[in-house]
């Protein structure tokens, strides 16, 4: 059994029949009281947001996650369609598992976090920073870089993304796919 003490960022723990991922974490402690841990909870298998405290030294029930590369295929009517890069075993999920939808291309690969218990599906991870071709951008204004003006761009998978004036149509760009914002252009 785990408690309050092996708490971290990314544990995922099991809270009433729910999956939760602990996004922060700390402990208060004041001299009359006993400590208390704190953690701010996002629902993996829900869109909740929670905040639980326990007693310092509370047992708390982690699930244990495996984190398998897979490459993205293709969408349907059915959802999302990911193959297992060793097994070529093939897997559906639901847009609402995956964490960036709009910048998966075909042919990437991400990681597909699995239920150790179940063996199902829990959530779809992008890599933090991708490389996408700008299909449709306005022409930016001669001299007009006095300021960090951004104008709105197309990429390759149709997501849209404030890109600064100097980027064009046809160059690739560095993407943060859990802010979705611009980070650089990339030379090829």
């Amino acid at each position: 059994m785990a408690t309050t003490a092996d708490m971290r960022s990314g544990l995922i723990l099991k809270i009433d029949n729910s999956l939760y991922s602990v996004i922060e974490f700390g402990q208060n402690k004041t001299a009359r009281a006993a400590a208390k841990v704190w953690a701010k909870l996002k629902g993996v298998d829900n869109s909740r947001t929670i905040e639980v405290t326990w007693n310092s030294g509370e047992t708390i029930f982690p699930v244990r996650v495996e984190k398998k590369p897979y490459q993205y295929l293709y969408k349907d009517d059915t959802g999302y369609s990911f193959m297992d890069n060793e097994t070529f075993e093939q897997i559906t999920v639901a847009e609402s598992m995956i964490d960036a939808p709009g910048f998966l291309k075909d042919g990437q690969e991400v990681s597909v976090l699995i239920n150790g218990e179940t063996e199902l599906p829990m959530a779809v991870e992008l890599p933090d920073k991708i490389v996408l071709l700008v299909t449709y951008s306005e022409p930016g204004m001669k001299g007009d870089t006095a300021t960090r003006t951004l104008k709105p761009a197309t990429v390759e998978t149709g997501a849209t993304v404030n890109v600064p004036l100097f980027v064009n149509e046809g160059e690739l760009i560095r993407i943060n796919t859990k802010t979705g914002e611009y980070v650089e252009r990339v030379k090829e």
